[in-house]
């Protein structure tokens, strides 16, 4: 029987609720389809940063790499200033563990809950590929005359031909594996970020031809937004860059139903991968019981596709799609007609 070494880090507000149901979730799934893990809870986040005044220990790092996985429930902190956790957490460990790929499925899991008029799930179902550890996100930049009426503040989109092709590969490997219609679209703007944009489309177009089998196509990220509104059923699966990722696959949130039941994955196909919900901590819902958990059970599942328990995933995943079609009057907080224990054991006596 396989055993894993799962990292827990519940983090703030109503982190540590939703990570409890994803955990509850995956112990269930484990004794149905036969591997063990053992978690070990750290306590990274806002409340020891206020009470040590340090954002991660040194050796916080080295203690993960000897992890199979990383289960993550929230970092952001009513008392902490923005930036300080965000930064010193959630970027410190994807760029030290070298996450390098950020994974979104997007699926419309009921029409009910999806904004758009007349959209079905087989109309909202593609995966954004992002590059998770180069771009803007880099933090390189400088001031000039900082403070002055003059001043200049430099941002640089740092993107290199290795960044960029490891990205490019795993997201043409991902839809040659998953994808329902096998199409790969690019998404950037070439027409006036000139330089990383020749970089992306040119190795884009040089690696299209190691995957004939792969359909490939090229859009704007101004137009993608459009699209994802008018025409989702368009898209099977979309790479781009850290920064407009981070932006579209937002708005994929919305129109799968909400960040309730968001979740993406922080990869390093060659070493420790980190799982969490996307919708954030939730502060003034910490501590009720009414939060949404489903995101962060969605979160397991993708975690136990990683290290390999397929079976199990695809089992969590249905287990919650019957939740949502079945038993949720809405998927927002306090609005679900059960709690969160309750949504938890939905997910376990249905899987």
């Amino acid at each position: 029987m396989k055993s894993y070494k799962i990292a827990v880090i519940g983090g703030d507000g109503t982190g540590p609720e939703v990570v409890r149901e994803a955990l509850k979730v995956m112990e269930a799934a484990s004794g149905k389809f036969s591997f063990k893990y053992e978690a070990a809870h750290f306590d990274f986040g806002g409340e020891r940063y206020l009470r040590t005044n340090e954002v991660l220990p040194a050796s916080a790092v080295k203690d993960l790499q000897a992890f199979d996985s990383i289960l993550l429930g929230a970092i952001g902190h009513p008392d902490v200033k923005p930036g300080i956790l965000e930064k010193g957490i959630l970027l410190k460990l994807r760029f030290d563990l070298n996450q390098y790929i950020n994974l979104r499925p997007v699926q419309l899991l009921d029409d009910r809950f999806c904004p758009l008029k007349g959209k079905k799930p087989e109309d909202v179902n593609f995966t954004v590929v992002r590059e998770n550890s180069e771009g803007l996100y880099k933090g390189m930049g400088s001031f000039e005359n900082k403070g002055a009426k003059d001043e200049v503040a430099i941002q640089i989109s740092h993107n290199t031909r290795a960044g960029v092709e490891r990205c490019l590969r795993y997201a043409f490997e991902y839809t040659r594996k998953y994808g329902r219609k096998k199409q790969l679209t690019l998404c950037g703007k070439t027409n006036v970020l000139t330089f990383a944009w020749d970089l992306w489309e040119r190795t884009f177009n040089e690696l299209a031809k190691e995957y004939p089998d792969v359909k490939t196509d090229y859009a704007h990220v101004d137009a993608i937004t459009m699209w994802f509104v008018k025409n989702p059923e368009w898209f099977d699966v979309i790479v781009t860059d850290n920064m407009f990722g981070d932006i579209i696959t937002d708005l994929a949130a919305m129109i799968q139903g909400g960040m309730g039941i968001a979740a993406g994955g922080n990869i390093n196909p060659e070493g420790v991968s980190m799982f969490e919900p996307i919708g954030g901590s939730a502060p003034k819902y910490t501590g009720k019981n009414v939060i949404n958990p489903l995101a962060a059970v969605a979160a397991g599942a993708m975690l136990l596709r990683e290290l390999g328990e397929e079976a199990a995933a695809k089992a969590i995943e249905e287990a919650v799609r019957l939740v949502i079609t079945t038993k949720l009057k809405d998927l927002a907080a306090g609005k679900m007609g059960y709690s969160t224990t309750e949504v938890g054991d939905l997910v376990v006596k249905h899987l």
